[in-house]
C-alpha cells in the first residue's frame, strides 16, 4: 500500500528563549497547521509517532493532547538528530502496513542555549558512558581531544581529513554556508534570514578549525508535522491535489565500515548515508540524476559535502568543487537546501527531519513562493543522527 503526505506544517524555528512558549505550544501550532493543510480533523488520525530528544518521557502525549483527546496510540521517538525522520518513517510504515489510513508524524524540540554535547543525558561530558563513546574514541585516537564543542570537533576533524585527503579548501567549506544562508533569506520559517559572502563566513568566529560559526547549525526551538495517509484515504477524501508520494525510504545504522578506517569521515556517517541512499535508489528505480530538489543534513558545512558524495551527486572527494561550481543552487543541476538547511533554518533536533519533508512537499506542490525550485517533480530528504542513524526519503508529486 502506498503512503502519501497530504498536509504539512511547522513553526518558525527560533533561538532558544526568544519566544515565551513550551514544547506543547510548538506542537499545537505545527500540528494544527498540518491538519489544516490536509483538510483533516484530528479525530481522523489513528496513530501519532512523536519525535523529540530533550523533553521528558511521554512528552509526546502532552504535545499531542493539545490537538485532541481521542485515545489513539502515541509513540515517543528518540533517534538523536534523525528523530524527526524516524517518526516520519514510522508513520509511513503504519500506513503501508495497513495499521492506519491516517497518521500524524509530529516532531519538536525546546533546547537550551549553547553548543550540543556529545549525546546522552549528561550532555556527553563523560564519553566513557555516552552512546557515542565509540565515535569519539575514533576521533580521539586520530586527532586527540580539544576543548571545543564535541559535535563541532568531530565534524571539524572530518573536514580536516577531507582537506588533507582530497585538497578541499576552507573557501569550499565556506561556500556551503554562504549558499545556505543566501537561500534562507526567502524562508519565513528560518531562524536566520541574513546572507553572507564566503569571505564573511571565513572571517566569523572559529568554533573548531576549519569550521566557523556561520558553518555550524544553531540550537533551536521549533516543531514540524506531517499528515501521512493511504492511497484509499487520498481517493475517498479527494486529496489528490495535495498528495506527495513517499516513493521510497530507508534507514541505516552504523556498520563495521563506520569504524574500521579510524576516520572521522566514516564515524560521522558517510557510509550510513551512502547505504541508505542506495537502498532508496534500488527500491525506486531512480538515481541522483532524477532528483530536482534536496534537503540534506548540513549540521556542519562538511556534512553537506560528505552527503553530496554519499548521495551520488559527485565522486568521492569531488564535493568541494561541486559546491564551488554552483551546481547545488538555483540555476545549477540541483537545488540543495532551498530552506536554508540546518545551518540557517535552524536545527531543533526532533523537528528537523519532518521540516525537511515539509519543505519538499511545498516545493513539489509548487507552493514555496520566492524560493520555489522551477519544475520540481522529485525530491530527496537526508537526515542523520550521530550514534547513529541515517534516513533517506524520496518524494514525488
Amino acid at each position: 500500500m502506498k503512503a502519501y503526505i497530504v498536509g504539512v506544517g511547522m513553526t518558525k524555528f527560533e533561538k532558544p528563549e526568544t519566544r515565551d512558549w513550551q514544547y506543547w505550544d510548538m506542537a499545537r501550532e505545527a500540528g494544527s497547521a498540518a491538519l489544516a493543510d490536509a483538510g483533516v480533523r484530528y479525530e481522523q488520525v489513528q496513530q501519532v509517532p512523536v519525535g523529540y530528544c530533550f523533553q521528558a518521557s511521554t512528552a509526546g502525549q502532552r504535545a499531542a493532547y493539545e490537538l485532541g483527546l481521542t485515545g489513539v496510540p502515541v509513540y515517543n521517538v528518540n533517534n538523536n538528530c534523525a528523530t524527526g525522520s524516524t517518526a516520519l518513517m514510522m508513520a509511513r510504515q503504519f500506513v503501508e502496513g495497513g495499521i492506519g489510513d491516517c497518521v500524524l508524524a509530529l516532531g519538536f524540540e525546546k533546547m537550551a542555549r549553547g553548543a550540543l554535547g556529545g549525546g546522552g543525558s549528561d550532555g556527553g561530558a563523560d564519553f566513557r558512558t555516552s552512546p557515542v563513546a565509540r565515535h569519539y574514541g575514533i576521533m580521539a585516537a586520530a586527532h586527540g581531544f580539544e576543548m571545543s564543542p564535541p559535535t563541532a570537533q568531530i565534524f571539524g576533524n572530518a573536514a580536516r581529513e577531507h582537506m588533507d585527503r582530497y585538497g578541499t579548501t576552507e573557501a569550499q567549506l565556506a561556500a556551503v554556508g554562504a549558499k545556505n544562508h543566501r537561500h534562507s533569506v526567502n524562508n519565513p520559517y528560518a531562524q536566520f534570514q541574513d546572507a553572507y559572502t564566503v569571505d564573511e563566513i571565513l572571517a566569523a568566529r572559529t568554533i573548531h578549525r576549519p569550521l566557523t560559526k556561520l558553518q555550524c547549525s544553531p540550537t533551536s526551538d521549533g516543531a514540524a508535522a506531517a499528515v501521512v495517509v493511504s492511497e484509499r484515504f487520498v481517493e475517498s477524501h479527494g486529496l489528490g491535489d495535495r498528495a506527495v508520494e513517499i516513493v521510497a525510504q530507508a534507514m541505516t545504522t552504523d556498520t563495521g565500515e563506520s569504524f574500521a578506517s579510524g576516520s572521522c569521515i566514516d564515524a560521522v556517517g558517510r557510509p550510513m548515508s551512502r547505504a541508505a541512499a542506495q537502498q532508496v535508489y534500488d527500491t525506486s528505480g531512480l538515481s541522483a540524476a532524477d532528483l530536482d530538489v534536496i534537503e540534506l543534513h548540513d549540521c556542519f558545512s562538511i556534512n553537506e559535502l560528505l552527503t553530496y558524495e554519499a548521495l551520488g551527486l559527485c565522486g568521492e572527494g569531488e564535493s568541494g568543487k561541486l559546491v564551488e561550481s554552483g551546481a547545488t543552487t538555483y540555476g545549477g543541476r540541483w537545488v540543495v537546501n532551498p530552506s536554508g538547511g540546518l545551518i540557517s533554518k535552524g536545527h531543533p533536533l526532533g523537528a528537523t527531519g519532518i521540516a525537511q519533508a515539509a519543505e519538499l512537499t511545498w516545493q513539489l506542490r509548487g507552493e514555496a513562493g520566492p524560493r520555489q525550485v522551477a519544475d520540481a517533480r522529485v525530491g530527496l530528504a537526508h537526515n542523520i543522527g550521530l550514534g547513529g542513524a541515517a534516513v533517506v526519503t524520496l518524494l514525488r508529486r
